[in-house]
């Protein structure tokens, strides 16, 4: 007998099928002697549609909510179902005796397998391969201990509530929100309170009213002392007088030591990646969104090989991989890293709890490398820089803390006082590993606020700096003794970082889902990038004032994802939480219903739909900006660009726009003013072959109305005339 294995992407499965020695190559499974081994392609198995339950779900309609089916039914994906039916085939041959899930090894790779199986109605046994990286070694050593399938079931049920409660809370609320304000409005139990967030944020900054404040700093000559009412106070004075006044009183005098101490401080490495925190650091070094982190890391992880599971969320090791790090270490001492990698390996590794704990690692340990051969050359430019921000976090895990001896001084003048500060380096440390790298050290604070480190006041800084040798009660002139004026900030923006740890802090999602949201909320015109910071459109700000406000608060979804975490420990009770879900969703319809706040669309345009002469809303899209109807009935929609040419503009050599004049139809390229008429020299009659070229020779972005061909057809009508 035989097993069949199934892995959840094509690529995943030839590499499994190599290990194995399957070489038997078919369209849909490749097979050997001991396995035959299959793929789905993500998912090929959902949750059924409204109109599967009832054809009358079709339409939308808010009498017809809440939509809540007493059992909730699968049904397969029309575009991947030839896969599913090949998958299905190979479930009934006589000669396989079990299944081997290779599924994700995570909640979303559960569910992937498992609905497979409910719908081939899999009755043979199961197990589970459970590895954390795509090594040979990785899955050679997962197939010699495979799992029994049942112990995964309770992260089955935990999957199954998961992608129910979505599929109840978002379409019951989106279909009554839409349908209540003819409007294209999305919410979700965890997009919504991510919503209200930046919405929260948006609103203390308009609320905001900025104060001016005086910060006084006295030249002591070889180092710079700021001036503090008191100790613990932050510097700042709210009177120009007051600060004048301070200036006077130090002015020309001596500053007498009044505390000298030295300290000698040290900053322990950095902990390890989970996804989150790699997403947060890739984007404010790196500049990646979240989606574009996980894109490129799935790619590091499954294509080349040389990092471990990407979707984790922890930041530690477990106590398993710890024979494995002089291995890994080996794998990466190529490049820059050798120097480092070679150091930590002429010695005995220093392995200690603050990053090797099995209590604190769930599903999957940290991100770190395999102990895959590594090639840098065939790495792209973004997966090299994501892969030395992996490299150089794993290398540091074995280096010594970065010490250094830091002073404090005190200085009195009458009753004012002077306080400085000096560092000098003791040991680099970790931090060597980031010098000369182009990433910087920075901070590398667990508990890291991005928003309160930019709001932060330059009052509360003071200047790194070296301090001369100086004894108590020995007296300093004071150079020269200024004030300058500065304003308080409001608090700044989320970028995707800083969004990232607040969704982490509130527990909004997973780590392989988060990046999805933050792009859902992109895609849907509810929020906006503005460099690298993220606000809320006018969409998104009337969308949050009238969606019901529980759905807003980020403690219900978390209590809702630590309910979810206890049904995959097998702690949780899933019917429980599921008529906890579906009575939510009653409720929150019945609030929309009721009530009373008005939508108006914050795009409209003063061009006029055609069809109803309701003004056009202006939408943005894949292709460029579009117009819209807002009556959903209507439908009407036009490109709201002009349409490119694949004519170069001989100055700049930008595409021309394609438009209508009097004389026919030109190009035209409107920075250089450079314009050409477009003609077809066989004249006539315009047939349905000559209307198709036209549009490939003159238009790659949009498709040609019968109104367009129409004016074609007259511009080569009237250059007929003309001849």
């Amino acid at each position: 007998m035989k097993s069949l294995v199934l892995a959840e992407k094509p690529s995943v499965a030839k590499e499994i099928a190599r290990v194995l020695g399957c070489t038997n190559k078919n369209k849909s499974y490749i097979e050997g002697p001991k396995y035959v081994v299959t793929w789905a392609l993500g998912h090929l198995v959902t949750l059924a549609e409204p109109e599967e339950y009832d054809p009358k779900y079709r339409t939308w309609s808010l009498e017809d909510l809440p939509l809540l089916p007493p059992k909730m039914n699968l049904k397969v994906m029309k575009e991947t179902s030839h896969q599913f039916k090949a998958v299905a085939q190979l479930c009934k041959r006589s000669d396989i005796g079990e299944l081997i899930i290779a599924t994700d090894a995570g909640r979303e790779g559960e569910l992937v397998a498992r609905w497979i199986m409910e719908l081939v109605h899999w009755r043979k046994p199961f197990k589970r391969l459970w590895i954390s990286s795509q090594t040979d070694k990785a899955i050679k050593d997962g197939f010699s201990r495979l799992k029994p399938g049942a112990e995964y079931n309770h992260l089955y049920a935990s999957a199954v509530c998961r992608a129910e409660a979505d599929w109840l809370i978002g379409l019951n609320v989106t279909r009554a929100l839409t349908t209540k304000y003819n409007a294209q409005l999305a919410a979700g139990r965890v997009q919504t309170p991510t919503l209200a967030a930046l919405m929260d944020r948006e609103k203390e900054i308009e609320q905001f009213q900025s104060q001016p404040f005086w910060t006084v700093s006295a030249d002591m000559g070889t180092f710079q002392a700021v001036w503090r009412e008191q100790d613990g106070h932050d510097g700042r004075v709210w009177g120009r007088d007051e600060a004048g006044a301070v200036v006077a009183r130090l002015q020309g005098k001596g500053a007498k030591v009044d505390k000298l101490r030295t300290v000698e401080k040290s900053e322990p490495h950095p902990g390890a990646y989970d996804l989150t925190e790699l997403q947060r650091d890739a984007n404010k070094r790196l500049g990646f969104s979240a989606k574009q982190t996980s894109n490129v890391l799935q790619k590091l992880y499954e294509q080349h090989k040389i990092v471990t599971y990407p979707r984790t969320d922890s930041r530690y090791l477990s106590s398993d991989i710890v024979p494995t790090f002089k291995s890994r270490l080996e794998s990466v001492a190529v490049g820059p890293y050798a120097p480092f990698a070679r150091k930590l390996l002429r010695g005995p590794l220093t392995v200690t709890k603050r990053f090797v704990d099995d209590s604190k690692v769930s599903d999957h340990h940290a991100i770190i490398p395999t102990e895959q051969y590594v090639n840098l050359s065939a790495l792209s430019a973004e997966e090299r820089k994501l892969y030395d921000l992996i490299v150089r976090r794993f290398l540091a895990l074995f280096s010594p803390a970065y010490r250094y001896d830091e002073t404090s001084v005190t200085l009195a003048v009458g009753s004012d006082k002077l306080y400085a500060k000096g560092r000098v380096q003791k040991e680099s440390g970790w931090k060597e590993l980031y010098s000369g790298s182009g990433i910087g050290s920075g901070s590398f604070s667990d508990d890291e606020d991005d928003d309160d480190d930019k709001a932060r006041s330059e009052a509360d800084r003071q200047p790194e700096q070296l301090l001369p040798a100086m004894s108590m009660g020995q007296t300093l002139p004071i150079k020269q003794a200024r004030f300058k004026e500065l304003r308080t900030m409001p608090p700044a923006r989320y970028t995707e970082a800083s969004l990232l740890g607040r969704m982490e802090k509130h527990s909004l999602g997973t780590p392989a889902t988060r990046a999805d949201i933050i792009e859902k909320l992109l895609g849907t015109d509810t929020i906006e990038r503005r460099g690298n910071q993220l606000s809320p459109t006018g969409k998104g700000r009337q969308l949050i004032e009238i969606v019901v406000e529980e759905l807003r608060r980020p403690e219900l979804t978390a209590e809702w994802e630590r309910e979810l975490e206890r049904i995959a420990l097998g702690k949780g009770n899933p019917a429980k939480f599921m008529a906890g879900i579906r009575e939510q969703a009653s409720k929150w319809v019945a609030e929309v219903k009721n009530e009373t706040k008005e939508y108006k669309p914050h795009n409209l345009t003063h061009s006029r739909c055609p069809e109803c002469s309701k003004h056009l809303m202006e939408v943005k899209g894949k292709r460029g900006k579009s117009l819209v109807c807002p009556d959903r009935e209507c439908g009407y929609r036009r490109s709201a660009e002009p349409a490119l040419s694949n004519k170069r503009c001989p100055q700049c050599r930008k595409k021309m726009e394609i438009h209508d004049g009097k004389a026919g139809k030109y190009a035209q390229c409107r920075p250089c003013n450079v314009i050409e008429m477009l003609g077809d020299k066989q004249g006539g009659r315009i047939n349905k072959h000559q209307e198709k070229k036209l549009i490939n020779q003159f238009s790659d972005n949009v498709s040609l109305s019968n109104s367009l061909a129409d004016a074609l057809k007259a511009a080569m009508s009237k250059q007929e005339d003309d001849k």
